[in-house]
């Protein structure tokens, strides 16, 4: 390398680091770094989960969703380090509460509390609806298959559902503040109980839906009451959630993978089942274990200016996941049906190739972010949720001071 080229890659390394001090320096002190850090974690499970699970087919001119867990079970143990839905739950349970009893404290009366956070949840999804029903309308129009536009529209869509349960139990928090997670939990086991046991109607399962992502949501709850400081807690659901969890699997029946596999009777995550809740205690019980190694490693300003951007940008980053895939896919098509992207994903060939797709998406992601990322934080902007960084901008009458919100 020339010296013209290390002085410029030393350049870009400066600058980035400067950059990283700026967002460490503008983080408010008291801000716990370790809700920020699961909360990322949790979204970049979900979407490196999607991206690694879920496959569009070329298929005779169509498109269709597979999957490589009926073809490889070898590979459920990435549904278990991916499904972070628990996490993400426990995280929003906690911001949810502790934004509540501040915006009371400071006099701020329900409705507006609650329509500040709905709308910084709502106001990106606009943009997604919009694109979608504009691209569908074009595909069908330029003769697509119904089929093909009705499995990309699924695909693109299918965060949304995520987006309504959170939604109403944001809405219900003032309910829940004291809630014990053992009640969600118990409708939880007597739904199962009723539906796989004495052969009750399968529309229950619709029940966990909510019922199971209460439970971590209450935890979040807990956890803001300060109930869960204590080691001994996280360890409790740690160990707890994962014997039961490997119980249910072993002698119940429960699928081992914590996400849906085509052809299986039962999906552990449409709807909820008590396995994929055990299993998010466990999961919720290893985050609040992990807590103060994170707020040390979040002290080291390019690890925690990445954990800020990401949740700057959570719900943009979340809601545009599958169309990144699905434009790479499309994209691709135009040189043929390429390995990993286009090809079924029944072999160890299929995996190497889509991990090495995995930069691509990344890379059509961040294209999405670019375009859409102002709407989730101009919404955040207008918010009174919990501060990530603060940013100094000018303004007419001197500098002013504006914190950002996610």
């Amino acid at each position: 390398m020339t010296d013209t080229g290390v002085l410029g890659v030393r350049g870009v390394r400066h600058t980035v680091r400067h950059g990283a001090a700026r967002v460490a320096a503008a983080t408010p002190a008291d801000r716990d770094r370790a809700v920020d850090a699961l909360r990322a974690a949790a979204v970049l499970g979900v979407v490196l989960g999607h991206w690694l699970v879920t496959a569009l087919v070329a298929d005779s001119g169509t498109l269709r969703t597979a999957s490589p867990l009926p073809h490889m079970p070898w590979l459920t143990p990435v549904s278990w380090l991916f499904q972070t839905l628990a996490v993400f739950f426990l995280v929003g349970g906690h911001v949810a509460t502790r934004s509540l009893a501040s915006a009371r404290a400071r006099g701020i009366p329900y409705h507006r509390w609650l329509t500040a956070r709905l709308t910084r949840l709502f106001t990106p999804v606009a943009a997604v609806l919009g694109l979608w029903t504009i691209a569908a309308l074009a595909l069908l129009l330029s003769g697509a298959e119904f089929g093909t536009v009705r499995t990309l529209v699924k695909l693109a869509l299918s965060p949304l559902w995520f987006l309504v349960v959170l939604a109403a139990l944001t809405a219900a928090t003032p309910l829940l503040t004291r809630l014990n997670p053992l009640w969600p939990l118990a409708v939880v086991l007597h739904v199962d109980l009723l539906r796989f046991g004495l052969g009750g109607p399968s529309w229950l399962g619709w029940v966990n839906v909510a019922a199971g992502w209460l439970v971590p949501y209450t935890l979040g709850a807990a956890w803001t009451r300060g109930e869960l400081e204590r080691r001994r807690a996280g360890w409790i659901l740690l160990v707890g959630g994962a014997v039961a969890t490997a119980g249910l699997v072993a002698w119940a029946g429960y699928p081992a993978s914590m996400v849906g596999v085509p052809g299986e009777g039962v999906s552990n995550l449409d709807p909820p089942t008590l396995a994929v809740v055990t299993f998010g205690l466990a999961q919720c019980g290893l985050a609040l274990l992990l807590r103060e190694r994170l707020r040390q490693a979040m002290r080291r300003p390019m690890a925690w200016a990445a954990v800020a951007l990401v949740n700057l940008s959570a719900m943009t980053i979340f809601l545009w996941h599958q169309t990144a895939l699905m434009a790479t896919t499309a994209t691709g098509l135009l040189a043929g049906r390429l390995p990993g992207l286009h090809t079924p994903p029944d072999s160890l060939g299929w995996v190497g190739a889509r991990l090495l797709w995995l930069p691509v998406f990344a890379l059509a992601l961040a294209v999405c972010w670019a375009a859409f990322r102002s709407l989730e934080q101009g919404a955040g902007g207008r918010g009174r949720g919990s501060r990530v960084v603060r940013a100094h901008r000018p303004s007419d009458r001197g500098a002013a001071v504006q914190a950002r919100h996610v």
